[in-house]
């Protein structure tokens, strides 16, 4: 392989992990900011219904877009397997029905997004006072859609191959431009919510461009050539395999999420502005847990391809207990000063009541929730990708809605919602406790056979 390829199947596989995964720590910053950055300006400059609007919204984007991000995992899973044999034509091949496959699933998710959003805003019961801008900031994100799709299948090619430093500086770029458009279209133009919406869309466009660039000019085993741009059966296959269950978990746990915004909303604009605040400032705790997740995602993928399940384990347990030593430490910090971060988005008092006490139920329960993450890359990585999908359907997802629907009903209270998330990071974690062990136990043997 060429030396654009960083093989995590050679060298100390504690530096392979760490360093792959601080590009990507530092990328998903970047993108958790400009992602924050409409939530904060919006709701400095417009106001808290403007803010619910856009943090409500948050749920359906994951939905949909999550859907399809499923099979741009499946899909670097299954190139990080052939680059791990060192098996360039088998690689190449990968890369381009993945893309192809992107091509398409951006056309579907940019129509039906704009199709579909109004009646999803509806069904989620959103408030009429900020329905409307509810729905004008969706359906131009959706527009965008496309971009996104082209943009993460590019990256999980580019990281099966080792490589997390090139998605970073795209990262970085859009990042910059979308906080200055934000300000721009909001403060400058008074382009409401449309003008947020806007700023992330050309961003995400800008990102997609600079990745499709760097695979242009890649290692001849995940170069683009137009010439190859075909769909393989055998590839179709697999990445299916590992796409599809990894797309219905995002999608089933999201649409889970919008029952619970649902109960929410319930509640009123300013619930609705205080708990997405909450929620905005959990994914940036939540970084190092996509980061880890990510490097053991391609760590195990690459090493299962050369067959060294004695790196496989031992990188497992490294990757496993830094990450939730660096998100538990998070989860304290916050804790602490939830007050003063709720208080960034908005200075009204029921706003922050409502986010300090979402942010202080869930917040020293973190480390759960990075187990659960973890766990399920994984087992995708070692190519059991059912399992992380059942687990989360029962214990996330079930759970949850049986919650709703039963305590819900009987006892109209927030603080369902605020338990409803450590109680089920909890009881994933246990199962994962057990299988997992089962598991790498049945790998061992099998590889050794």
């Amino acid at each position: 392989m060429n030396s654009d390829i960083n093989l995590m199947t050679e060298g100390d596989f504690r530096k392979k992990i760490i360093y792959f995964s601080i590009p990507i720590l530092i990328g998903r910053l970047f993108q958790q900011l400009y992602n924050t950055a409409d939530s904060l300006i919006v709701g400095n400059f417009i106001g808290a219904n403007a803010l619910a609007a856009v943090s409500s919204t948050g749920s359906l984007v994951f939905l949909i877009i999550g859907f399809f991000n499923g099979f741009s995992l499946g899909s670097g899973i299954i190139i990080a397997r052939y680059i791990g044999g060192k098996d360039k034509i088998k690689s190449s091949r990968a890369t381009h029905s993945a893309i192809f496959l992107a091509l398409i699933f951006g056309v579907i998710i940019s129509i039906t997004g704009v199709l579909i959003c109004d009646k999803l805003l509806q069904l989620m019961s959103t408030p009429q006072e900020v329905f409307v801008e509810a729905s004008a900031y969706l359906k131009i994100y959706f527009m965008g859609g496309f971009a996104l799709v082209m943009y993460n299948t590019f990256v999980s090619i580019l990281q099966a191959s080792g490589d997390s430093k090139n998605p970073l500086y795209y990262l970085i770029i859009s990042s910059i431009i979308n906080v200055v458009l934000d300000t721009v279209f909001i403060t400058v133009f008074k382009m409401g919510v449309e003008g947020a919406a806007i700023a992330t869309v050309i961003s995400q466009v800008i990102s997609a461009i600079l990745s499709f660039v760097r695979l242009c000019n890649a290692e001849e085993a995940i170069r683009f050539d137009i010439k190859k741009l075909k769909l393989n059966l055998e590839d179709v296959k697999d990445i299916f395999y590992y796409g599809v269950p990894t797309a219905l978990q995002a999608c089933v746990i999201d649409l889970a999420n919008i029952l619970i915004q649902s109960y929410i909303n319930s509640f009123g604009a300013n619930a609705m502005a205080g708990i997405g605040a909450s929620s905005k400032m959990e994914g940036f705790a939540f970084l190092p847990v996509i980061a880890f997740s990510s490097a053991m995602s391609t760590y195990v993928s690459q090493n299962i391809g050369a067959k060294d399940i004695k790196r496989v384990k031992d990188g497992i347990r490294f990757g496993e207990i830094l990450a939730l030593i660096v998100i538990e430490s998070i989860g304290v910090l916050f804790y602490i000063f939830a007050p003063q971060l709720i208080a960034l988005f908005s200075d009204e008092m029921a706003v922050i009541n409502y986010g300090v006490g979402r942010m202080r139920t869930v917040s020293l329960f973190y480390c759960l929730l990075g187990f659960s993450h973890i766990t399920s890359a994984i087992m995708r990585g070692i190519g059991k990708p059912m399992v992380p999908m059942i687990v989360m359907l029962v214990c996330w997802c079930g759970v949850r809605v049986l919650a709703l629907y039963t305590i819900g009903k009987i006892n109209h209270d927030i603080n369902l919602v605020y338990w409803l998330y450590p109680i089920t990071w909890f009881l994933s974690t246990l199962v994962y406790l057990i299988y997992g062990k089962y598991l790498l136990n049945k790998l061992e043997i099998s590889l050794n056979n």
